[in-house]
């Protein structure tokens, strides 16, 4: 199995980003040639058509998996293609039957105008052949969809004939006869690879000069050494500094760095040594394959080492972001580099013996020692995964010790290692699998066996980094205090918790992306990727729910156009707030009934724009108002019953906020409606929460509507005998030294009844809210008692009666 299958993601990101480098993507070719028209449907499906053929013809000479690979991936393009033009060819089959339907039926017997028959026909012509290209596009596509199976069917067999194949084993004899005996003329060959590179370089040199070779060559040396040192230099000196971000986004962005830094430059190095070579027309053709697997293994393998490096750290233990001690960082740092180098130099290897056409002696005899190498190599690891989890299991025993003999000393927290348990397990299984089938002579399956485990260590590894900086990047990013949090804040008015919680959910979106790229990236090495980019555009052309077909991009763009319904309606409910309303001269409760009423209107439009951008019309949303309606019959009718009430408060206003009212027992300010309930702040600061329908359908005393007044009553009553007028004189003094009491209407003071010897007298007065009665009343009867006690004026006090039982008389007694 060749490299370039073997890391078709990672090919697929490289190749974007070379495109990308020379201008040559196909975004940059035609925005280059502005006039180029795209092909027409018609034309789509004939192209189409034709590599299909092409697959079925090459089908025969297909011998290798990756061959067939190759067609299967040709095969799934030419669904694509049919399914697209299928896609552009339905809305003209619709807009044709449209315009038929303006027409009208054509009645049997009925005559018309020549022009409407000849457009008539004309439209039924125009439908028929579009019909036609519909059908012969879908009845392409599903050809193409089940050669593509038959293919990866065929394929799946023949990796299983490949992994069950046995050969020698490298501990036979016969197998060492056999390469001893077929060394000399592989030794030709690969002598005679070495004359035409060499020849070839000698004729391009004479004909160019060493100029752009020694270019090509300084310029790669510079990337790898000074300028890959020199900006890793750069990011741990930004990392340490005072204007990297605080947190632990600054050990993750430079793992980060560091991984692209050590990626992409001895990658690129790699393409500006063979891009100068080319330049020349120093490769033959048969190195042509060897240049480009030089250019792949080049950043893989720097991709390993670099990964290695910036999660282990050897040198500096608080930047390290695995939980490993310095001893186990160097060892497995320098078993990642052997990794990395031994990746180089096996591709490179088995290219050059494919290009040199060595014999499958010397294949199979390779193929065997790089199985043993790789072996050695994880088992290795395993060893000092093995004494790391020693170490701790030791210094943990220790740890309990000290504890047991100081019974007041705290057990330090031991640290998890569930990943090395995970990781051993693995190894051991690996390594099991791949060195008995090494020596039973299955050095496919062994060969397949290690490099998986290779390439899944990377994967892991590398989506473990990401997410760890996706989730950094998040909460720094959407933090309430960070730069781009305090501008949300100020521009759009969000809470700081609310901020918070976008933080972590972004950081949960990238965590899925990445975490299912990771799965991609480790299943594509079992099957083919073109399968994938089918399942993709299955979920691309939506999934059928109810009639309605969901696209992940259609909900994807609902969402987004939710919020920003939600958020343009946040913006506009704050302008009204704060600016348009307190300049209308309405009250506060009429500004919060507008601003209300706003903002529920703007959350209804907001969710129907979102819905109309999922493609759910109008009409499918009365269907869904009519099932909803059975439910609220049965089980919502309370909930509705509120709404509905609270829109009557908001637009009527029987009461609003800032009203003293009085429900039942309760007695307090209104401080906020809502289309549910109605806050209500009673004497003791408590909120009292009554639902919007007591409000409208029992009696409620509204104290302080249509501007009402309190009333201050005073009742008392004096002996029959005492100076009423004075009396009276001294209570109308008492109200107008009160500043509280008003003029209008004036106080009042009534004789209410005589009898028992007492002058009852009833007393009003006037305050401006029913809320100063309390305080109003009690000043002045503080007041009345003491100009009463001044003028000498007394209360009626109730009558004391005691009942005194009479002594017995002496003659009673002496009779007795």
């Amino acid at each position: 199995m060749s490299f370039r299958h073997r890391f078709p993601l990672l090919r697929a990101l490289l190749l974007v980003f070379l495109l990308a480098g020379s201008g040559m993507s196909p975004l940059a070719a035609s925005a280059a040639d502005p006039g180029a028209e795209a092909p027409s449907p018609q034309a789509r499906i004939g192209q189409a058509e034709r590599a299909l053929q092409a697959v079925r013809r090459s089908l025969d000479d297909a011998d290798a998996p990756e061959t067939l690979r190759t067609l299967s991936e040709q095969a799934l393009q030419a669904k694509r293609d049919a399914d697209a033009a299928v896609a552009a060819l339905v809305p003209q089959l619709e807009q044709i039957d449209a315009r038929i339907a303006q027409l009208g039926p054509l009645d049997d017997g009925a005559t018309e105008e020549r022009s409407i028959t000849r457009q008539r026909n004309a439209l039924d012509q125009q439908r028929s052949q579009v019909d036609a290209d519909v059908k012969r596009g879908k009845l392409l596509a599903e050809d193409a969809r089940q050669l593509s199976d038959s293919i990866e069917k065929a394929r799946s067999q023949q990796i299983g004939e490949q992994f069950g194949r046995k050969v020698g084993s490298p501990l036979s004899p016969a197998l060492w006869r056999q390469f001893a005996g077929s060394l000399p003329d592989d030794l030709t060959r690969i002598q005679g690879l070495y004359r035409q590179a060499a020849g070839g370089l000698e004729t391009a040199v004479a004909a160019h000069g060493w100029s752009s070779p020694l270019l090509g060559a300084a310029l790669a040396l510079l990337m790898v050494f000074p300028l890959r040192l020199w900006l890793r230099h750069l990011g741990r000196r930004y990392a340490a500094s005072d204007h990297a971000p605080a947190g632990r986004l600054r050990r993750s962005g430079l793992a980060v760095w560091l991984l692209l830094v050590g990626t992409l430059l001895p990658g690129f190095a790699a393409v500006v040594m063979v891009a100068s070579l080319h330049g020349i027309s120093a490769i033959p053709p048969r190195l042509e394959s060897v240049a480009d697997k030089f250019i792949w293994v080049t950043f893989v393998s720097a991709f390993i080492a670099a990964l290695a490096a910036c999660l282990l750290v050897p040198h500096r233990p608080s930047w390290r972001l695995l939980n490993i001690d310095d001893t186990a960082a160097l060892r497995l740092r320098w078993f990642a580099r052997g990794a990395a180098g031994l990746t180089w130099l096996t591709v490179l290897l088995r290219e050059i013996n494919r290009a040199a056409r060595t014999s499958q002696v010397s294949t199979v005899t390779l193929d065997g020692l790089v199985a043993l190498t790789y072996v050695a190599l994880i088992m290795a690891m395993l060893a000092t995964l093995t004494r790391l989890h020693r170490r701790r299991a030791a210094e943990a025993a220790l740890a309990e010790q000290q504890a047991d003999a100081s019974p007041g000393a705290k057990l330090p927290r031991a640290a998890r290692s569930g990943w090395l348990v995970l990781a051993r397990l693995g190894g051991h299984l690996t390594v099991l699998a791949a060195l008995l089938a090494t020596l039973l002579g299955y050095l496919n399956f062994a060969m397949f066996v290690a490099q998986q485990m290779v390439w899944i260590t990377v994967v892991v590894l590398a989506i473990s980094l990401l997410t760890r900086f996706a989730d950094d990047l998040s909460l720094w990013l959407l933090a309430p205090d960070s730069a781009f949090g305090r501008t949300l804040r100020l521009s759009t008015g969000v809470q700081p918790a609310r901020l918070e919680q976008a933080g972590v959910l972004l950081s949960a979106v990238l965590r899925v992306g990445l975490v299912l790229l990771g799965i991609v990236a480790v299943v594509a090495q079992f099957g083919n990727l073109g399968a994938l980019y089918g399942l993709a555009d299955t979920l691309e052309a939506g999934l059928k729910i109810g009639g309605q077909s969901l696209r992940p991009s259609a909900v994807f763009w609902a969402v987004l156009v939710l919020v920003l319904g939600l958020a343009l309606m946040k913006a506009l409910q704050q302008w009204l707030v704060d600016t348009y309303l307190p300049k209308t001269g309405l009250d506060i409760g009429a500004r919060n009934s507008i601003s209300t009423v706003a903002r529920y209107l703007g959350i209804v439009l907001a969710v129907l724009w979102a819905l109309a951008t999922l493609g759910i019309g109008f009409e499918k949303l009365a269907l869904l108002a009519s099932a909803l309606s059975v439910g609220i019959g049965f089980g919502l009718q309370a909930i509705t019953q509120n709404f509905v009430s609270g829109l009557i408060l908001l637009a009527e206003r029987p009461v609003k906020i800032g009203d003293w009212v009085k429900i039942g027992d309760q007695e307090g300010d209104i401080r906020r409606i809502s289309v549910r309930s109605t806050e209500i702040q009673v004497g003791d600061k408590s909120t009292l929460i009554v639902p919007n329908s007591e409000l409208i359908t029992k009696t409620i005393r509204n104290m302080t509507m249509a501007n009402a007044l309190g009333r201050i009553q005073i009742q008392f009553s004096v002996p029959l005998g005492t100076d009423v007028g004075q009396v009276r004189q001294l209570l109308l003094d008492i109200f107008a030294g009160n500043e509280k009491v008003l003029a209008e209407p004036a106080p009042s003071v009534f004789i209410d009844s005589i009898g028992g010897g007492l002058v009852a007298l009833n007393c009003f007065a006037y305050v401006s809210s029913p809320r100063s009665v309390y305080g109003a009343r009690s000043e002045v009867l503080f007041e009345l008692l003491r100009q009463l006690a001044a003028h000498g004026i007394p209360l009626s006090t109730p009558t004391d009666v005691r009942l005194v039982r009479g002594a017995v008389p002496p003659e009673a007694d002496v009779a007795g």
